[in-house]
């Protein structure tokens, strides 16, 4: 949001208000609800994750 002001006898007016809306991909608000309901992984958590990606692409090659 962005506002613009003048001062007029002393006071701020509100001469333009601007108000921009931005789309969010599905994905990302999958993984911030995710997020939300579950609270931040652990190292340890991210890096069993990892090991588990690694060897699954591994297995496909």
């Amino acid at each position: 949001m962005v506002e613009e002001f003048t001062l007029e006898d002393g006071e701020l007016k509100l001469v333009k208000k601007k108000v921009t809306k931005r789309e969010i991909p599905p994905d990302i608000k999958a993984v911030k609800l995710l997020l939300e309901e579950r609270g931040e992984a652990t190292d340890e958590e991210l890096e069993e994750e990892k090991r588990k990606l690694l060897n699954l692409l591994n297995e496909q090659n």
